[in-house]
C-alpha cells in the first residue's frame, strides 16, 4: 500500500515536532516536509507531492484560511486538514469554505488526526467532536423549533452524521446496536421533516450552520 504523504504547516516548532512524532510512528504515513511559513505552501506541496496538508489556522503572515484558499486554487487534488485552537463555528465556516476537508482542534489532535486523515483519504469531510458539539449547539440555538423535539441521543447521532460517519461507525462510537442507530436516524428524519440521508446532510450543512 502506498504511503500517505503528509506536509505539516504550523508556525510553532514544538507542535510540528509533536505531530511528526505521532505520524512517523503510524504505518503507511510519511511526513514529507514541514514549514512555519504558509507563503511557501504551494511550492512545498509541488516539491514534496504531498497528499494531505495539516494546516494551522492562526499563523502570522498569511493565515491558514488564506493559505488553504491559495493552495486549493493551485493544487485542487490536495486535501487540507485544519488545525486550530478554536472550535467556534465562524472559524470552521471560513476554513471549510476555503477548501479544507477536515477541521480538528489542537487539543484533540493526538486522538483525532489519524481519524481525519483516514476520512479525507476516502473523500469524506471530518469534524472532531469539539467542533461537532459546537456546530450542533449552533443548530440547537438557531433552529430550536426544528430540533427541540430531538432526544439527547438523537442529537449525538445527528452530530456524528454531520461528521460523515456511517451508521456502523456511529454504532461503534456510541457503543449501541446498529439497528438502534437506524431507529435514531429514522426518528431524526421524521422529526426534522426530512426524507432521506441526502436531505439530512444538506440540512446539517445549510441553515446557517456553516455559513452564518
Amino acid at each position: 500500500m502506498q504511503n500517505i504523504r503528509i506536509l505539516l504547516v504550523d508556525d510553532h516548532q514544538m507542535f510540528r515536532n509533536a505531530l511528526r512524532s505521532l505520524l512517523e510512528n503510524t504505518v503507511n504515513i510519511e511526513v514529507v516536509g514541514e514549514t512555519g511559513d504558509a507563503c511557501e505552501i504551494v511550492d512545498l506541496v509541488r516539491k514534496t507531492s504531498a497528499d494531505i496538508v495539516c494546516m494551522d489556522i492562526g499563523m502570522s503572515g498569511m493565515n491558514g484560511i488564506e493559505a488553504t484558499r491559495k493552495l486549493i486554487g493551485a493544487c485542487p487534488t490536495v486535501k487540507v486538514i485544519a488545525l486550530s485552537s478554536y472550535s467556534e463555528h465562524k472559524y470552521v465556516q471560513d476554513m471549510m469554505a476555503a477548501g479544507a476537508s477536515a477541521y480538528i482542534t489542537k487539543v484533540e489532535a493526538a486522538d483525532e488526526l489519524l481519524r481525519a486523515i483516514t476520512a479525507v483519504r476516502q473523500n469524506r469531510k471530518y469534524l472532531c467532536p469539539d467542533v461537532s458539539d459546537a456546530l450542533i449547539g449552533a443548530i440547537t440555538q438557531r433552529h430550536q423549533n426544528d430540533t427541540s423535539s430531538l432526544t439527547s441521543r438523537e442529537r449525538q447521532v445527528l452530530g456524528l452524521v454531520a461528521d460523515g460517519n456511517t451508521s456502523l461507525v456511529i454504532a461503534d462510537r456510541l457503543n449501541i446496536a446498529l439497528s438502534t442507530v437506524e431507529v435514531h436516524r429514522r426518528n431524526i428524519l421524521r422529526k426534522l421533516n426530512l426524507h432521506n440521508a441526502s436531505e439530512l446532510t444538506r440540512y446539517v450543512m445549510s441553515n446557517d450552520i456553516l455559513t452564518c
